[in-house]
């Protein structure tokens, strides 16, 4: 009586093929071509082929069957790991997070004015006393000067600018009322050595007149060379008030029109209204 296994012949046929192709690779014909060279290669791969046999025939038939990979491959298998495993470290490095540096922020350097800082001169320059390259301000220097008349001096320039001009005072000239550091403001009048409220060569008041209503008898003051004393005199004006439009004076570089007073504290409207015929820039 014969038994037919199926699935257990096959696998002792497929383990008796495995083996007889190993053998039949381990031998070395004689005679082949290449000589002793050839000869010498072929008895090394037959005992590295015995040897694995050798090996192969003590392991279990399923392992036997599961091993049968060429070295060719293994080498191909072994070349596309490694080559995966260099494109994922460098796409791992391409991908690391950079320190970016921020770009630095300027800022603007403002431009320092170099004109001489004089002691009591105002620190604030006004918008009328600004200008371009090659402006300049008109203005009439009378009274006790060595050449009277209208000067042309460059926008920015003071009133110590405008008596050289005109000559410098006249020997013997009191001068303690003017503010020489005070920046010239188109168009205006200094009067040199003129009596306080008065204009040159005008007349001085006397009489029971004289009181503080004769400065308008006088002629108008000027608010841009007139002292404490005469911004007193004014009527409605007193030490206070008086101050208050020296220190506007002094903050805005003096006054271009007379309609600025409105703008000093403590000037309303009927106020402005009485010293308007009585001042002048």
């Amino acid at each position: 009586m014969t038994v037919h296994v199926t699935g257990w012949e096959r696998t002792v046929t497929a383990a008796a093929d495995f083996d007889t192709l190993l053998r039949e690779r381990a031998r070395v014909p004689e005679g082949s071509v290449g000589g002793a060279a050839c000869g010498s290669v072929g008895v090394a791969r037959g005992r590295v082929s015995r040897r694995a046999a050798a090996v192969r025939e003590r392991l279990p038939m399923w392992v036997q069957l599961r091993c049968g990979i060429e070295v060719r491959t293994l080498a191909a298998l072994a070349v596309v790991l490694v080559a995966a495993g260099v494109l994922a470290a460098y796409h791992f490095w391409a991908g690391r997070p950079q320190a970016v540096r921020a770009p630095s922020r300027e800022t603007p350097v403002a431009a320092v004015s170099r004109a001489p800082v004089r002691s009591g001169a105002p620190s604030v320059i006004p918008s009328g006393a600004r200008g371009g390259p090659g402006a300049v301000v008109v203005v009439d220097v009378a009274g006790k000067v060595r050449q009277p008349g209208v000067r042309r001096l460059p926008q920015g320039s003071r009133v110590a600018d405008a008596l050289e001009a005109a000559g410098g005072p006249r020997p013997g000239v009191d001068t303690t009322g003017l503010n020489r550091a005070r920046v010239l403001v188109d168009g205006e009048q200094i009067l040199v050595g003129a009596a306080p409220g008065g204009v040159v060569g005008a007349p001085a008041s006397t009489g029971a007149g004289g009181g503080p209503g004769a400065a308008g008898a006088a002629g108008p003051v000027s608010l841009n060379s007139a002292t404490l004393d005469q911004l007193d005199s004014l009527p409605g004006v007193g030490p206070v008030l008086a101050q208050h439009i020296l220190d506007y004076r002094t903050q805005h570089g003096g006054f271009r029109s007379v309609s600025e007073l409105r703008d000093v504290n403590g000037i309303g409207a009927r106020r402005f209204t009485d010293l308007k015929p009585l001042v002048q820039p």
